[in-house]
């Protein structure tokens, strides 16, 4: 069944309406007619069985049918804070995280990030985006909230959010051994918020591991094997996913 978002104001007790985009989409995409049932989700875990009772160029409007909580949703926060990739990765890192259930995306410029935004323009053109590819994931992906895409930070910026969270971990080559690793894995799986710091291609300088592990940011391991930038985020993201799970 199609999935879509609408904001929490345009529910009323039995109807929800939608607009923009999702109209040509329903009406000119998928053609679909008066009668036929669609799933909304108000962006903050619930969702909408409904039935489309008008339609036209300008409006969308469905009865709602039943209500439930969305059952895609983790039982915790998940921040993840990725070091600025070159080219167009942050569109795949993007996309997947937001596929394994993270909550909100943190650009982080560091010391080693090859790639830069120091343009407001050019960062509020990425911005635009990358949040419309977490749009069209978090509908595939059935989620029952929009993750956040938020501003490029500073790695000190990253440092101080942070420790708002409940724990976070960041994968670095010289942490301890594999055991160690999962012991902290299966702890950060039992708090309710959890950050997630990954480098850019170029790693994280030592200078910074060592301001993170002053932030009590725990350094792991994720194996004998030298893993790109687009890949640790995600392995991370799915070995918590797994063990979050429930």
């Amino acid at each position: 069944m199609f999935r879509f978002y609408a904001p929490s104001d345009n529910f009323s007790d039995n109807e929800v309406f939608l607009e923009k985009d999702d109209i040509n989409h329903i009406k000119n995409v998928l053609r679909m007619d008066i009668g036929e049932k669609i799933i909304v989700c108000d962006g903050k875990g619930q969702d909408s069985l409904c039935e489309i009772s008008y339609l036209d160029n300008s409006c969308v409007k469905a009865t709602i049918i039943n209500q439930y909580p969305c059952k895609a949703e983790l039982p915790a926060q998940i921040i993840l804070f990725q070091g600025l990739p070159k080219k167009d990765k942050m569109e795949l890192i993007i996309q997947k995280a937001v596929e394994l259930g993270v909550s909100k995306i943190v650009p982080v410029s560091t010391k080693n990030c090859v790639a830069k935004i120091e343009d407001r323009k050019k960062e509020a053109k990425k911005l635009e985006r990358w949040r419309s590819i977490v749009l069209s994931a978090a509908k595939q992906s059935g989620r029952g909230i929009i993750p956040k895409v938020c501003s490029v930070m500073s790695f000190k910026e990253a440092m101080e959010y942070a420790k708002e969270l409940e724990g976070a971990i960041i994968p670095y080559e010289k942490a301890k051994g594999i055991e160690e690793s999962k012991k902290i894995i299966k702890d950060m799986a039992t708090k309710h918020s959890v950050g997630i710091f990954i480098g850019p291609e170029g790693g994280f300088d030592v200078a910074e591991i060592e301001t993170a592990q002053a932030n009590n940011i725990h350094p792991i391991t994720l194996g004998n094997r030298i893993l790109r930038t687009e890949t640790a985020g995600l392995t991370v993201l799915s070995i918590l996913m797994f063990e979050m799970e429930k």
